[in-house]
């Protein structure tokens, strides 16, 4: 009887490695380079955000929205803020800023002022009597600011019609 050699891991991890060193290059040129994915197939195939849902307005919020100065409001830094009625939601309001659009809730404070409130909580339009900032309350600051509509310019120079009228020099 002859013997067998003894069993040797170290070898056969040495035959392994060398049959995987022949075999890849070989499968690496047989398979075809994998594209990076469109920017149309990944829109596709991300998940759609489910529609959110506006609740319908309540008194108070009807009443706030006979008060938003709508039109397009002249902003510093020559931008503009074009304000008008949603048409699909009653008592909500769209704010367009530059590429931005928002569905905002109208909401009188106690001081006067016109709050427009994001429904998605990422903005705030902030209306007074004599001008109007929109801002970021995701980040915390302003996005356009000392922006004026139609009417808030008709009720300054009101005022200084009669400031004027009050003091005559």
């Amino acid at each position: 009887m002859t013997a067998r050699p003894a069993f040797q891991p170290a070898r056969l991890a040495l035959a392994i490695l060398a049959a995987g060193a022949v075999a890849l290059p070989a499968l690496a040129q047989t398979t075809t380079p994998v594209k990076p994915a469109t920017k149309a197939a990944v829109k596709a195939a991300a998940p759609k955000k489910p529609e959110m849902i506006i609740p319908e307005a309540y008194p108070e919020q009807v009443k706030a929205a006979e008060m938003v100065y709508y039109g397009k409001y002249d902003c510093e830094f020559n931008q503009t803020v074009e304000i008008e009625q949603s048409p699909k939601y009653s008592a909500y309001v769209t704010v367009r800023h530059g590429k931005g659009e928002w569905l905002m809730k109208p909401v009188l404070s106690s001081t006067g002022a016109i709050r427009l409130e994001d429904v998605r909580g990422e903005t705030l339009m902030v209306q007074i009597a004599s001008k109007s900032m929109l801002l970021n309350t995701v980040t915390s600051h302003r996005i356009v600011d000392d922006c004026i509509s139609p009417k808030q310019r008709e009720q300054i120079e009101a005022a200084k019609a009669a400031k004027a009228a009050s003091n005559p020099s």
